[in-house]
C-alpha cells in the first residue's frame, strides 16, 4: 500500500515587526515535522525586505496557495481588533475561488499578536473565521484540547503579546500554543482526506 500524500499547509500572515513572522515559521517548522507539505506565504509590501531575525522574505501568497492547501493558517497582528488590511485585501481577493466553492472543505485557523494584553486578539480570531465560514472551510481552533491552552488561555487560536516589557518575540507559551494549534489542524485535516 502506497504511503499517503503529505498534508499541505499554506501559512498565509501578514507581520510588520516580525513577531507574526517568527510565529508563522514555528508553525512551518513543526508542521514539516510531521511531515507536511509547508508553503510560507507573507502579504505585504513589494519593496519590503526579509523580516527581523529571518533569512529572506518568503513569496506572496496566490490564490492558487489556498486552493492547493488542505490546511490553511492564517496570521495577522491585531489592527483596533481586526484583521491587518493587507491580509484582508488578500482574502477579499478570493472571490472567484469562492464563488467555484474551491475554498469549502479545508482547514483553517487563526494566529494574532497584539501590543497589549487581550488587545483585541479574540476579536481578530472571530473576525477572521466569520470569512471562514463563508467559504464553507472548517475552523478547527485549538479550544482548551491541551494543557497549553490553559496556559495561553485563547481558545480561538494563538495570541501573542508584544509590549508590557515582553522582549522576546514569542515565548515557550507561545511556541507551545502554535504546536498544539498546528497539530491538531494537521490531524483533523488527515481525518477528513483519510
Amino acid at each position: 500500500m502506497a504511503d499517503a500524500p503529505a498534508t499541505k499547509v499554506a501559512i498565509i500572515y501578514y507581520s510588520v515587526t516580525g513577531t507574526i513572522d517568527t510565529m508563522a515559521r514555528r508553525l512551518a517548522a513543526t508542521a514539516e515535522a510531521q511531515g507536511a507539505e509547508v508553503r510560507l506565504l507573507a502579504v505585504g509590501r513589494e519593496d519590503a525586505q526579509g523580516q527581523p531575525g529571518s533569512d529572506e522574505r518568503p513569496q506572496q501568497p496566490t490564490a492558487d496557495d489556498v486552493v492547493w492547501a488542505d490546511v490553511v493558517l492564517f496570521g495577522t497582528p491585531s489592527r483596533y481588533g481586526n484583521v491587518a488590511g493587507r491580509l484582508k485585501v488578500f482574502i477579499d481577493s478570493l472571490g472567484a475561488q469562492w464563488a467555484q466553492g474551491q475554498l469549502a472543505d479545508k482547514v483553517y485557523a487563526g494566529f494574532t499578536a497584539s501590543q497589549t494584553l487581550h488587545g483585541g486578539q479574540e476579536a481578530v480570531l472571530l473576525s477572521l473565521y466569520t470569512t471562514i465560514h463563508h467559504f464553507g472551510g472548517i475552523v478547527v481552533s485549538p479550544g482548551y484540547t491541551d494543557g497549553s491552552k490553559f496556559v495561553d488561555g485563547n481558545p480561538y487560536g494563538v495570541g501573542h503579546v508584544t509590549g508590557g516589557g515582553n522582549d522576546q518575540p514569542v515565548d515557550d507559551v507561545t511556541n507551545g500554543a502554535l504546536d498544539h494549534m498546528v497539530t491538531r489542524a494537521l490531524t483533523v485535516s488527515r481525518r477528513l482526506n483519510g
